[in-house]
């Protein structure tokens, strides 16, 4: 059983969607508007929000973004829409799967099943590691917070985990499959949809590709995180970045 807020502004559809997963034993919540939906998931807590594009008062797409500044529960986008570009932007926005209406009850609990097992399989690994320091990089998984230099770091969700999962393994050289896997929970995807957000990053940490400090790339191998050779404590870098 899990909690649902159910974000849509068709009534015919909405009411669909809660006798259905209402008879799954679901316990449910339903809105309208994105900015109920902004509410109810600042309020209480959900396993899962299934989030259509046509609000009246907010595309879903800013929707998204909004819910994702205050919440990791995981999305389902469900819309008419089906363009391939604006689907690949609202999973890099952060949503966890998306379903192009019309669809079966079946098909989607079968994909909220599937999130559901990915979030709470998350959740039940080990705890968060204490606060992570690179160079003058100081991240805190627990409070999702980032500072460079005793600066706080304005991050998306994001931008927020690729740099805490490198944080987590200074110095190694991370693949780009393994990033898609383990930040994005994806296996597979576009190797764009990491030097986007690797750029995004790179601009907040103050350097760009062509002249590193922290975030190094190298073509055909992956990316790694090392503090810069005037950073206390650092040590010279061992392989030429690229």
């Amino acid at each position: 059983m899990a909690s649902v807020l159910v974000v849509e502004d068709d009534q015919f559809v909405r009411s669909a969607l809660i006798r259905h997963l209402s008879e799954a034993s679901h316990t449910v919540r339903s809105v309208g508007t994105a900015l109920e939906a902004l509410r109810e998931v600042a309020h209480f807590r959900f396993d899962v929000v299934i989030l259509d594009l046509g609000l009246p008062d907010l595309d879903g797409g800013e929707a998204l973004k909004m819910l994702r500044s205050i919440t990791d529960v995981p999305v389902i986008i469900a819309t008419a829409r089906d363009d391939e570009s604006e689907i690949v932007r609202l999973l890099n926005d952060g949503a966890d799967d998306y379903l192009t209406k019309p669809f079966s009850v079946e098909h989607l609990s079968a994909r909220m099943a599937a999130v559901l097992r990915r979030s709470r399989a998350a959740g039940a690994e080990a705890p968060p590691p204490g606060v992570l320091r690179v160079g003058g990089l100081s991240i805190d998984p627990l409070r999702r917070t980032a500072e460079l230099d005793g600066t706080g770091l304005d991050l998306t969700r994001r931008e927020f985990d690729l740099l805490a999962f490198l944080a987590g393994r200074p110095g190694v050289v991370v693949a780009r499959k393994e990033l898609l896997a383990e930040v994005w929970q994806q296996s597979y995807g576009d190797d764009q949809t990491i030097d986007v957000h690797l750029s995004w990053l790179r601009r907040k940490l103050g350097e760009t590709a062509a002249r590193p400090r922290y975030l190094h790339t190298l073509r055909g191998v992956g990316v790694k995180l090392q503090p810069p050779p005037d950073a206390p404590g650092a040590a010279p870098a061992a392989e030429p970045s690229a």
